[in-house]
Order: structure tokens, then sequence, then C-alpha cells
């Protein structure tokens, strides 16, 4: 409907709304610079203690543990990365002090003088090798076997996409590291097509990432979890494990899309390749998704995958029959007034996600199209059917 409505514009009143969706994917607020990226050491006032000024790192109920590795080249000059492709991997260790009374997803930033009252800052940095990055991740993995991946969507910075991916841990409160894979996105608005460009070439990266994890016998499967243009490297690189027979990788991979930019018909070519997985393809998607409809302009005005209706009994039919899991999660709160960020909202549900998961992990063939009832995610199943479920074939 809203594509609709958008083609009934002249091309220059089309434009406009598409500048102007994309500014908003910056943010009203002053992006951080690398500068964010340098420890600090906060104190931390204790009542009555005979020493009122504790560093942060000390404070472990208020921490939390990231991992990441990265394709982009390193910035010297600033302490962070940029924009352009490195040839290796760059491997590191962040330790993060969390605000204790955060009410939303927002991310406030270290400032000079930082508040570990508000803001979230990183405590401690440290640079691996690839073998001791590996190890690190294998020591924090779950008590299950498994550990998670998140690679971000358009327009994010290094710092950004880390930061991120510490609100999503701490949100969660799930154990052990999760781990970034950050690719070199340009970060800016008028990126989008160097972006994609750039989230191409980090298919080998990010497949190498993955194989190295799941060679190990400790690691029992893997969350792979892209966001937005994130959902499109994600893709392309299950498609190239396939390519190379690389089954015994693909077996232990749980697929998570949250408002995958991907166009309808790349999205079916991609399934046709990688063809029948283990655990089905998760996708979180939105119909008011506004974010999605510029980049679906674009594109010539093709449809997204992360618009998707799941009221269409078209999208049902399909979700069976490609075998996936479509959600919707348009309930949940956005936080970047483009309905476009409901993922990182979603985290706080994640006691009931897993629960949800686990219940089928068993019956790895139930598939079809779901509704996230946010009112009522406190009860043991926060899933309400929209359409069929198939049990295991």
């Amino acid at each position: 409907m809203t594509e609709q409505r958008l083609k009934e514009f002249p091309m220059g009143a089309k434009a406009m709304l598409v500048a102007i969706g994309l500014a908003m994917l910056a943010g009203c607020a002053t992006r951080p610079s690398p500068d964010v990226l340098n420890p600090v050491h906060l104190p931390v006032h204790r009542p009555g203690h005979l020493n009122a000024s504790l560093r942060s790192d000390e404070a472990a109920s208020n921490r939390v543990n990231v991992l990441a590795a990265t394709n982009r080249n390193p910035d010297t000059a600033r302490g962070g990365f940029g924009s352009t492709w490195a040839d290796n991997l760059t491997y590191e260790q962040y330790a993060f002090s969390v605000p204790p009374d955060r009410k939303d997803t927002a991310i406030t930033y270290p400032t000079s003088r930082p508040d570990p009252e508000r803001q979230f800052a990183v405590i401690r940095r440290k640079q691996l090798g690839r073998d001791a990055f590996v190890e690190e991740a294998l020591r924090s993995t779950q008590s299950d076997g498994t550990v998670g991946i998140f690679v971000h969507g358009y327009n994010y910075s290094y710092q950004e996409a880390l930061f991120r991916t510490a609100q999503i841990a701490a949100d969660a409160n799930i154990p052990g590291s999760p781990i970034l894979f950050s690719w070199p996105s340009a970060a800016a608005v008028a990126g989008y097509v160097a972006d994609r460009d750039a989230a191409l070439s980090s298919r080998s990266d990010l497949d190498s990432l993955v194989t190295s994890l799941s060679a190990s016998g400790k690691v029992k499967r893997i969350i792979l979890f892209g966001h937005s243009m994130g959902g499109f490297l994600v893709m392309e690189t299950v498609r190239q494990l396939k390519l190379q027979h690389r089954d015994d990788v693909i077996g232990k991979l749980a697929v998570i899309l949250a408002a995958p930019d991907i166009d309808v018909d790349v999205f079916r070519s991609q399934l046709k390749d990688i063809g029948r997985m283990p655990v089905p393809i998760s996708l979180l998607v939105s119909k008011d998704d506004r974010a999605l409809v510029a980049s679906s302009f674009i594109a010539g005005e093709r449809a997204r995958v992360g618009r998707l209706d799941i009221d269409d009994p078209v999208i049902r039919e399909a979700a069976l029959k490609e075998r996936l899991r479509v959600i919707d999660i348009t309930s949940i709160q956005a936080s970047d007034g483009l309905g476009h960020d409901r993922y990182a909202s979603l985290a706080k549900f994640g006691a009931q996600l897993a629960a949800f998961e686990s219940g089928r992990r068993s019956s790895a063939g139930d598939v079809g199209a779901y509704v996230f009832d946010a009112a009522g995610a406190a009860v043991a199943s926060p899933f309400r059917l929209a359409g069929r479920v198939v049990g295991s074939q």
C-alpha cells in the first residue's frame, strides 16, 4: 500500500521523500567519533564505602563483553576503523560499562567526562590474533554450544555497530560474548550503492569467521543475525558456503534476518541455491518499515523482504513452500522514527524468543507466519499464530 502511494508522487517528490528518509537514517544526534573506542576509567560512587571511587570495570554486574572481527582498514591516526577494505581481518575484544537504568534502545555515547549512570563506555580494549580470538569465542560459548554473530546494516560506522552490539547483549542478558562482524560500510547517507558493493566484497571474510568457529566440536549452533543490508551479506555468505559444499558448516547455522534489505526476487534465487537448511531461516519483518520504502525506490521500486505482509495469503503460502519462519514484529516500538531498528528492542525479549526457538528445535520443520505480541511477551509462548504451522515432514 505504501509503495502504491509512492508511485502516485511525481518523480521530484519521490526523490525528496527518499532523501528525507535516508537523512533520518543518519540519526538526529551527532555521530560518535572513533574516540569512543578509547577505554575510560569510571568512578563508581558507593555510599559509605571507604573507597568510594571504585573503578567501573570492577562493577561486573553492569558490564558486557563483546568480540569483534572486521575487514575494515585500521585508522591508525584516530584509533578506529574506516570505510575502506583491508586485506586481512582484525580481531578485538572489548569490555563495556552499561548504564543500569536505561529505558529504551537509544545509546548515549561517552563524553569527555563519562557518566556511567547514563552512558555506555568502553572500559577495556584488546587486539587479538586469529587463534586467540577463536579461543575467546569458544571460551564464551553458551552451555548448549551456541555462539552468536551480529552483522550490521547500511550506514554504520565501526563504533556505532560495536556499541549497538553491546546494547543488544546487555538487554538480552545472555551469557558469553556476542561477536560483531563489521564490514566496511561508508557510514554515510549517500553511500547506499557503495555499501552494497562493500557487503558483497565481505562474503569471503564472513565465511572465514563462521568456518573457523564451526570447526570446533564445542560449537553446536551459530546464530548468524543480519540486520538490513547485513542480512543480504549473511544470505550471500550462506549461499557461498553451499556452493563450496560446506554442509558441515551450514548444518550448525541458525540464520535470522531482521528487516532484511533484500530484493524479493534476489532472495528467492538465494534460497534456491542454498536449498533446505536444517534450521529454517527466520525473517523479522515490519509492514511499516519506511527505511525499506526508501531502499525499494533506489532499487527501482522493487519489493524488499523486510516489508513482507504476513496478512497476505500469498506470503503465508510462500513461507510454507520456502520453509521460512516469517515473524511480524510491527508491535515492537522502534526508536529511529522509521520502524527499521525494532530488532534492537527485541533483545529484551530474549528469554521468550529462546523459549520459542528451543521449543521448535526438535521440530525444525515448523515453519510459517507468526506475529510477535509485545504486550503478551511475558507469557510462555510470546508468538501468536498468524498462519498455519507445518510440523516436521
